[in-house]
């Protein structure tokens, strides 16, 4: 993010630029056909990276409230993107946002209000639930998906108390992996907020994915801080892997 490009990575550790975004990159996903979406901060724009080439899918000025954050993109190839709400890194008083959903053709509307920051999510494997990790709220909350990709039916997924979520990803068992960017752990936590594992770690988690092979391999995002000029100067943020048990489920 605070390098202001995306990147590559395999297994062995070896890395490659791919494409510079000016705007601050944020949530990355892939339509059916390949492309990369990428999410742009600070210009709050949705772009697409295709044959060595970037353009852009949507301007989300007029819908999201401030910077856009992460972002899901379902097997359709809608994205659903959450943004901060507020100027967090100034200080600003904390105010709700919106998820705003951007269809393949680049349309753009508000489907879900008052959320305080949304920001990771996970779509269950039916693509009939998606579930918003609300960081402010320091909660789960899941939504119903109509046959449109519309919202409806929001209700309490999981009271995470203390834990404040980012990055989240789901398993065949219904369970989150939550990153928790104000703990130096991840947690895996069942429907309702019974908190099933939790592994330590050195520095703060921001996201995780279940990948590899047989999606057994929990990717976690750490950093020392979140704070973009310290990021820039200490660069301690890591990508740390874990074996688990139950493989990963549904998307992204």
């Amino acid at each position: 993010m605070h390098d202001h490009v995306v990147r590559t990575l395999d297994l062995a550790g070896n890395t490659e630029i791919i494409v510079e975004v000016p705007g601050q990159p944020s949530g990355l996903g892939f339509l059916p056909d390949g492309s990369l979406l990428i999410v742009s901060m600070t210009d709050q724009r949705l772009l697409r990276f295709s044959n060595k080439q970037i353009s852009e899918v949507a301007n989300l000025e007029n819908l999201a409230s401030f910077h856009l954050n992460d972002m899901l993109v379902d097997t359709y190839g809608n994205a659903f993107i959450g943004n901060f709400g507020f100027d967090l890194n100034a200080g600003a008083p904390a105010q709700d946002a919106e998820l705003v959903r951007v269809t393949p053709e680049g349309h753009c509307s508000v489907v879900a209000t008052e959320l305080h920051f949304p920001n990771g999510m996970a779509l269950t494997p039916s693509g009939k639930n998606l579930i918003v990790a609300e960081s402010f709220g320091r909660r789960l909350t899941m939504f119903d998906v109509d046959k449109d990709q519309n919202l409806s039916n929001r209700k309490l997924w999981a009271d995470l108390g203390n834990i404040v979520p980012d990055g989240i990803c789901l398993d065949e068992n219904n369970e989150v992996w939550v990153a928790a960017p104000t703990s130096n752990a991840i947690f895996r936590v069942k429907q309702g907020g019974e908190i099933a594992q939790v592994i330590e770690l050195e520095h703060q988690s921001y996201a995780c994915m279940l990948g590899g092979e047989k999606r057994r391999t929990l990717f976690i995002l750490t950093a020392a801080t979140s704070d973009p000029a310290d990021c820039r100067k200490l660069r301690s943020a890591r990508i740390e892997t874990v074996e688990v048990k139950t493989p990963g489920a549904g998307l992204p």
